[in-house]
């Protein structure tokens, strides 16, 4: 501990080690109650048999297809999220009275949990996509729409001072003061929602669903082979962790001044 401080950066190298380490402890330690015994296979599968459970979905269960099919509704239904909450959001933060016309609903919206339109939106729009879609976007919205209205409404005071005093006119001080200066952080935020989202596409795909990995995990749990339910746990986690480590590098080349 004596050479830990705060906020004293990690070198890159020596961050990848720590990171990769804690892996290797949780591993390590998962085979250890599940080979060693301590655990019942029913309950956990070992790492060997998820590993043997997840080439079977790959090989003989087209368990590509279902990823696929989860993607696709991640990023579709959180394009549609992005196309209603940037434009609002912005909108929001740079006009006090649309802040004050939307902001009490949307303070209310977001705390409302996405799972609970499920049985509604069943009724309204099937079991098809649209319904999928439609739960990640109403999980993501709303939480995008007061994370970029804040975003943008804490922008200096000063640089919209100075644009004014320069001839700016209302929209320009939209256009080229405001969102140049939120976009970095704008970015940020898409990046953590999209993590949010994949949370909502899980539920979405455990009812009423033939396809993704949502519906594959369902059905293991009906089969107990918690060796597939893992695998596909773990698949998820790797793809969101593929697409932070993409947005974070087009993010970096984007915005090279906003990097620490």
């Amino acid at each position: 501990m004596r050479h830990l401080r705060p906020l004293q950066p990690v070198g890159g190298p020596a961050k990848a080690v720590l990171g990769i380490g804690f892996f290797v402890l949780f591993v390590a330690a998962w085979a250890a109650a599940t080979l060693g015994g301590l655990v019942p296979k029913t309950f956990l599968a070992d790492p060997i048999t998820m590993v043997q459970d997840g080439w079977l979905l790959l090989t003989r269960f087209d368990f590509l297809s279902d990823i696929g099919v989860t993607v696709w509704r991640v990023v579709g239904g959180f394009l549609l999220a992005c196309l209603v909450a940037v434009p609002l959001g912005v909108m929001m933060g740079a006009y006090k009275p649309v802040e004050a016309f939307f902001e009490p609903f949307v303070s209310f919206a977001r705390y409302l949990p996405a799972s609970a339109f499920v049985p509604l939106l069943i009724l309204w729009a099937g079991i098809g996509e649209t319904q999928k879609l439609l739960v990640i976007f109403i999980g993501s919205v709303f939480q995008l729409i007061l994370m970029i209205a804040v975003a943008v409404g804490n922008v200096r005071r000063d640089l919209v001072e100075a644009a004014y005093t320069l001839g700016a006119s209302d929209t320009g001080i939209i256009r080229r003061v405001l969102i140049p200066a939120t976009a970095p952080e704008i970015a940020e935020i898409l990046r953590l929602v999209l993590g949010w989202a994949w949370t909502y596409v899980i539920v979405a795909e455990l009812i009423g669903s033939s396809s993704g990995i949502g519906h594959m995990i369902i059905e293991s749990q009906a089969l107990l082979a918690t060796g597939q339910i893992i695998f596909g746990i773990i698949v998820i986690g790797l793809i969101g962790l593929v697409s932070d480590f993409l947005f974070k590098a087009a993010n970096r080349l984007l915005f090279p001044w906003k990097l620490a």
